[in-house]
Order: C-alpha cells, then sequence, then structure tokens
C-alpha cells in the first residue's frame, strides 16, 4: 500500500507514518541536542510508543505529527504536524502546531517550510479556528519558526507547564498563537 502524503511543500512531503522511519526516528530521539529543550531523551521503546501514538491521533482527529522527508532523496528528517496538548493549562483546549527535526537538517528553513504549509493546511483545508504552539522559555530557535510562521506572543500567557516541577530549568514555557482569520487575512495580503 502506498503512503499516504498530506501535505507537500517545494521541498517536504508531510506524509504517513512507516515502519523504515522507526530507526533514525529513535536515533533523533537519543540526540541530547535534539531532546535540549525536553525532560529527557527518549530510549527506543518510549520512541516507538510515540508513532503509534501519532498513528492512534491521525485515525481519531484526522491529522496528527506527521513524518516529514525531504523529496530529494526521500530522507526522513522529523516530524511536523498537528496535535492535542495532553495536559490542562489555561489556553486549553487546544491544537498545537509542532515538529521536532534531526540535527542534521537544522539551517535549512525546513521547520519554516513545514510548519507554515501545516498552518496553511490547518486553516485552508481542517477550517481550524486556531492554533497554539509552545516551548521552553530558553528555546529561541523553535520560538524563531513560530514568529516566521505568522504566530505571536503574548507574555501574558506565558505558562509553567504542568508536567514538569515549577522549579524546573524548563518548566517556564512561552505560548504562540495565530487565529484562521488573521492566517486568511495576511495569505490573501501575500498573494
Amino acid at each position: 500500500m502506498a503512503t499516504r502524503v498530506h501535505i507537500e511543500t517545494p521541498r517536504l512531503r508531510l506524509r504517513d507514518w512507516t515502519d523504515a522511519d522507526a530507526e533514525p526516528f529513535a536515533a533523533m530521539n537519543a540526540d541530547p541536542r535534539v531532546m535540549e529543550f525536553f525532560p529527557r531523551a527518549l530510549d527506543r521503546a518510549a520512541s516507538d510508543d510515540l508513532i503509534a501514538h501519532f498513528r492512534e491521533s491521525l485515525a481519531r482527529d484526522g491529522f496528527c505529527l506527521y513524518a516529514v522527508e525531504v523529496k530529494d532523496g526521500n530522507l526522513f528528517i522529523g516530524f511536523t504536524g498537528l496535535a492535542r496538548p495532553g495536559f490542562d493549562a489555561p489556553f486549553m483546549p487546544a491544537i498545537e502546531v509542532g515538529w521536532r527535526l534531526a540535527r542534521e537538517s537544522w539551517g535549512s528553513g525546513y521547520a519554516t517550510e513545514a510548519a507554515g504549509a501545516v498552518v496553511d493546511h490547518a486553516f485552508h483545508t481542517l477550517c481550524l479556528a486556531a492554533l497554539v504552539s509552545f516551548t521552553t522559555q530558553w528555546n529561541r530557535r523553535s520560538q524563531r519558526v513560530m514568529e516566521k510562521i505568522g504566530m505571536t506572543r503574548d507574555s501574558r500567557e506565558d505558562f509553567i507547564h504542568p508536567n514538569l516541577p515549577p522549579g524546573h530549568k524548563l518548566a517556564p514555557h512561552v505560548l504562540y498563537r495565530i487565529a484562521r482569520d488573521d492566517w486568511l487575512t495576511r495569505s490573501r495580503g501575500a498573494g
């Protein structure tokens, strides 16, 4: 059976997860630089569990954090997509745009390209009303991606991640948002 491509950009395919993705995904999740802003790196079992979770999300919600591959060479580089955060916070319920890419692919603009395409898909195809994205306050790389795809931060909405102890260095999080109406207005202005 052919792998379904959900979103395509000039350089990338955001597609279903395949069994062949498990090994490079586990290697990526074990990389301390990739996992710098997460509480810990993941072992193979936890990485495989994430793939199963993404597949369940796709079946349940019609979207997920998709596997991302570079068209030139069909190289798997990580994930980008939509998710329902699994914790309580003042901004919940919400749908998040998220990404995680292998270190070798950093600096190429892939995160911005993929995340921007996901936002466009969320608003034009899925007709979602709004999206959020969040990260620890120290993760400036991800915050720059959020800004490049048109999201804005209101520091009054920053929060302490409830799955981390309040004193943990990664607990302070920033929240970015974008509304469908704002995206559509921006898209019309760009075209």
